[in-house]
């Protein structure tokens, strides 16, 4: 059974097996699968199979669907390829040996429908998602719980990747509030790189650091104090050996 591997950056959050005629993918929660970020739109792509071939379709979305970094109308899905959605990426992998590929077709610009638009640099971000970075070996990261903690004081980010929001899938898990009411299933996450920590948005606006709201990607330097919601972080450095 063909199946579909929601990522953000080089981590899995999700496994979606493909056991329908078609999957559709956008923000609002009638749909099959669910991207809580408001870069995304409301209905924003569909998958589906036709005549055992498997396609993506754009559903009119305010920032676009792209497929291999490429955006598209409707184009059809062969093994491991990339859907991009906003921020996230989609990968295809089918059971069956690969087919000619299908020539996308040129998507022309959609209009606004209150979704967020990306500007030209998020969109340089959209097609940089997939890159895995390399941590550095000399000082790890840890976020100490200054307010409104939810599992335990203090988070050690030895991972590539950790992520921060309400699912049962993220690493730090955190409570409500802010501009959202409710915290978004994935608020932000910290990749770990060669020159230091970085936060990404997920939810654009919802995290702050030092009280300025984050949209994107920002570095993170000793002693910065992270809010998500009603949940305050400290983020600090130590040896990796401690």
């Amino acid at each position: 059974m063909p199946k579909l591997l929601l990522k953000f950056n080089a981590a899995v959050i999700k496994e979606i097996p493909f056991d329908r005629p078609a999957l559709t993918v956008g923000r609002k929660p009638d749909n099959d699968i669910i991207i809580d970020n408001p870069a995304v739109s409301g209905h924003h792509c569909r998958i589906s199979v036709q005549g055992g071939t498997y396609f993506v379709e754009d559903l009119d979305s305010t920032n676009g669907t792209l497929v291999n970094e490429k955006r598209v109308k409707k184009a059809g899905l062969h093994h491991n390829d990339v859907v991009g959605v906003a921020k996230h990426a989609l990968v295809f992998l089918e059971d069956k040996p690969p087919e000619p590929a299908v020539t996308p077709e040129p998507e022309e610009p959609a209009e606004k429908d209150g979704t967020l638009v990306m500007s030209p640099e998020q969109q340089a971000q959209v097609l940089a998602a997939s890159a895995a970075a390399k941590p550095g070996a000399s000082k790890v990261g840890f976020l100490k719980i200054l307010r409104g903690a939810v599992d335990k004081a203090e988070y050690e980010l030895s991972g590539m990747s950790t992520y921060i929001g309400k699912s049962d899938r993220v690493q730090i898990p955190i409570k409500g509030g802010g501009i959202f009411g409710s915290a978004p299933e994935v608020a932000a996450s910290i990749h770990r790189k060669a020159e230091g920590y970085v936060l990404v948005a997920v939810a654009d606006g919802y995290p702050t650091i030092n009280g300025t709201p984050v949209s994107g990607s920002v570095p993170l330097k000793e002693g910065d104090l992270i809010e998500c919601g009603s949940t305050t972080m400290q983020f600090g450095l130590r040896d990796a050996s401690s």
